[in-house]
């Protein structure tokens, strides 16, 4: 079963991303005192914990929390930063994002069938 995992640092985002060249990355930014974001948060995991692809890695950063590893995603992937937002993350190359009330089960599962 797919599982998210919280990263903190940047050097496991480098990780991160170096692995995107092999499987798909999806990101998720959380703002852990948001509601809007809390809401986007359930979606998300609503998607891994029904029938979520497992070729993905499924990746949390708490943009309070961690705002580097967030900063650094915004200027690594040339993604304006957003809280909450999801993105998806292919050969290092941002190919699907959403935020806000878009992240929803649905539409993850929809980006995620055709990456």
């Amino acid at each position: 079963m797919a599982q998210w995992k919280e990263i903190t640092t940047e050097n496991e985002w480098k990780e991160i991303l170096e692995r995107s060249n092999e499987r798909l990355v999806l990101v998720m930014k959380h703002s852990t005192r948001c509601p809007v974001s809390a809401d986007a948060w359930k979606e998300c995991q609503a998607y891994t914990a029904d029938s979520p692809s497992e070729e993905v890695d499924y990746i949390q950063i708490k943009v309070i929390e961690s705002r580097d590893v967030s900063n650094r995603i915004a200027e690594d992937l040339g993604v304006k930063h957003q809280s909450p937002q999801t993105i998806l993350v292919k050969n290092r190359e941002p190919v699907w994002n959403t935020s806000h009330w878009h992240i929803k089960k649905s539409a993850l599962a929809e980006a995620l069938r055709t990456p």
